[in-house]
């Protein structure tokens, strides 16, 4: 996108948002308004907008019966590619605390940057990153189309459990800040969340630790910090951003790889494609399985439980004892 095209999509985005402030501010009650009340609030309760499902699970379960939590991605849609309605920014706007991911969603940093700026957890600042995988800027878009990634580091910080953790205790105490009368309860919520992901990282460093090889093959590199975390190495297809197209030169890059790992599995993903990955495990003699890098709600169970599922599926592949 272009300076001037950005410039006047920033203009366009706040006046919409403001005309949608404006319709529910001068509706005085009117049946036909549209209400910019986070969904299933309740007087009283903290608003609390997520950007993504890891992070609207982490909001309900610290928020709990204080808070009431709305996402701004639906099931089943890949977050990356988010553009949020006029309702949505609104939203932003009134809601007492905006939790995302700076780099995964670039409308949502605009809409945080133009109405939120100062009530909002960019849970990548509570951490420590790691940079993107150098695969990232060996792929190419179609014609007229640009990388979503806009930072220097891999944004995907919920798929490390420990990191969670340590993003679950700073909502917690943010909340608290944002809310004094229920402060202790949001911060024993927190810590109870942060010990259920310490026994998940638990979980899977043991899991994980003695396995026959440490090379996994991914649809996009969404998987830096779990490979980080228990010592793998992540080889994706694809960069950062799933709706990137390998190169060629990519292609033939992580076949060869995979043949010398001696690669048996080669991951796909929930909401991305699967057929560049199959043409693939077709082209080395390997066989696809899912890893999902959780960025929707699971059809069935949560966070935990698809990490649970990842690491049965990652056992399997690695062949680990």
């Amino acid at each position: 996108m272009s300076g001037s095209s950005r410039g006047t999509h920033t203009r366009t985005v706040g006046l919409l948002a403001l005309t949608a402030l404006l319709t529910v501010t001068t509706a005085c009650g009117s049946e036909s308004a549209v209400s910019v009340e986070p969904a299933g609030s309740q007087e009283g309760k903290t608003y609390i907008t997520a950007a993504i499902y890891p992070l609207e699970w982490l909001a309900e379960r610290i928020g709990g019966p204080d808070a009431a939590v709305t996402t701004l991605t639906k099931p089943g849609v890949e977050p990356h590619d988010l553009e949020l309605t006029p309702i949505q920014i609104a939203v932003i706007g009134k809601s007492r605390l905006v939790v995302y991911v700076k780099g995964v969603q670039p409308a949502v940093d605009e809409a945080v940057e133009q109405h939120a700026q100062d009530r909002s957890l960019d849970a990548a600042t509570v951490i420590k990153t790691i940079a993107a995988a150098p695969e990232a800027t060996e792929t190419t878009h179609a014609e007229g189309e640009e990388g979503h990634h806009e930072v220097d580091y891999d944004p995907h910080v919920w798929l490390d459990p420990s990191r969670m953790a340590t993003v679950a205790t700073n909502l917690g105490d943010r909340l608290a800040a944002a809310d004094p009368a229920h402060a202790q309860d949001y911060r024993d919520r927190a810590a109870a969340t942060a010990s259920d992901l310490g026994a998940l990282d638990g979980e899977m460093a043991r899991g994980l630790g003695k396995c026959a090889s440490n090379a996994i093959v991914t649809s996009h590199a969404a998987f830096g910090y779990l490979a980080d975390r228990y010592k793998l190495r992540q080889i994706g297809i694809s960069g950062i951003d799933p709706d990137s197209e390998p190169s060629p030169a990519r292609l033939a890059e992580v076949a060869k790889v995979a043949k010398q790992e001696k690669v048996t599995t080669i991951f796909t993903e929930t909401l991305v494609s699967p057929k560049v990955a199959e043409v693939l495990s077709s082209e080395i003699g390997a066989k696809t399985a899912v890893l999902d890098p959780v960025e929707s709600k699971p059809a069935n169970g949560d966070y935990l439980s698809a990490m649970r599922q990842n690491l049965t599926a990652l056992q399997a592949a690695l062949s680990c004892s």
